[in-house]
């Protein structure tokens, strides 16, 4: 793989995408700010949050008829709370990557939750 690419690969050959990368690249660098050790730490807490949370959208979806938006909704709530081990780009990825593993429209930007 050329140097040139965005993608870090890892010798466990764990390949972390361009888009949760670009999390750790200051704007006006073309090199993330943090090491590959933490980069892929913070990647694989992610991409495993991103993969357990396909089963209780899609019981919520089936089970209660809640509508995909309003599940990404209180998803991104949940992981947006004070105890959360996630910054809020790693929860914006977290929904991202929900959405594209249940084959959902990606939310909004920036959508903020509708008052009950």
């Amino acid at each position: 793989m050329s140097p040139s690419r965005s993608l870090i690969v890892i010798d466990n050959q764990i390949e972390i995408p361009q888009s949760f990368i670009s999390m750790y690249v200051t704007r006006g660098q073309s090199k993330p700010n943090a090491s590959q050790e933490v980069i892929l730490a913070r990647y694989e807490q992610c991409e495993d949050m991103a993969c357990m949370l396909v089963e209780h959208a899609q019981m919520l979806a089936f089970k209660e008829d809640f509508p995909e938006k309003e599940i990404l909704v209180r998803c991104h709530q949940g992981l947006m709370a004070d105890d959360s081990d996630f910054t809020k780009m790693e929860v914006e990825w977290v929904i991202l990557r929900l959405a594209e593993l249940l084959e959902w429209p990606p939310p909004e930007p920036d959508t903020e939750p509708q008052a009950a």
